[in-house]
């Protein structure tokens, strides 16, 4: 299985279908072995990723660091935590933020790389998009009513909002995700890692 990931993931990096609606070009950005239990599904990477090619290397990986209670080699750690996007690539700019990821990825990759990822007993729905993909019919009209309806996912998905820094009104609002979904995350993440 190693081998078939390894083989895949090569694929992926190699990937240009989307390249013309990048304006960075294709920078294909995750990370997995065959061993992870944890699985990071974020929304796409942002310009800080795109430019070093390392995965929430920005102010969001250090706040989902975190939140996680990991350290940032215990993080990286792909044989523990695999990260990978919605979105491999950087989508670009649009009014209030980044533009949503890519749909190839998703429609391309996604489903044979998890069929390499045997081992995930958790994974981590980042964003809207994530949890679309993920919770399908079963998500909340919102994405805080879904991350606030957690416990209905569990002990398979924990839906969790952007750790971006321009989300700090929504944690400000929304105490009761400090309060009783970061202990659940850490406690459960320690189990696994």
């Amino acid at each position: 299985m190693q081998t078939e990931l390894a083989k895949l993931l090569s694929e992926i990096k190699a990937c240009r279908l989307c390249e013309e609606h990048l304006p960075l070009g294709a920078n294909p950005v995750l990370r997995a072995a065959p061993s992870a239990k944890i699985l990071i599904a974020g929304q796409a990477p942002g310009t800080a990723v795109h430019k070093t090619s390392i995965p929430f290397n920005d102010p969001s990986g250090e706040r989902l660091r975190d939140w996680m209670g990991v350290s940032h080699a215990q993080f990286y750690d792909q044989s523990k935590i695999a990260i990978v996007p919605m979105g491999f690539c950087y989508p670009g700019r649009g009014k209030s933020g980044d533009l949503p990821p890519r749909p190839e990825c998703s429609q391309t990759w996604h489903h044979r790389l998890f069929s390499l990822l045997p081992n995930v007993e958790l994974i981590l729905p980042i964003g809207q998009y994530a949890q679309a993909f993920y919770l399908g019919a079963s998500r909340k009209k919102n994405l805080t009513e879904t991350v606030r309806a957690w416990r209905e996912y569990l002990p398979r998905y924990l839906p969790l909002p952007h750790p971006s820094p321009r989300n700090n009104i929504w944690l400000k609002r929304n105490d009761w995700f400090t309060a009783s979904v970061l202990p659940y995350l850490r406690e459960s993440i320690h189990k696994l890692v």
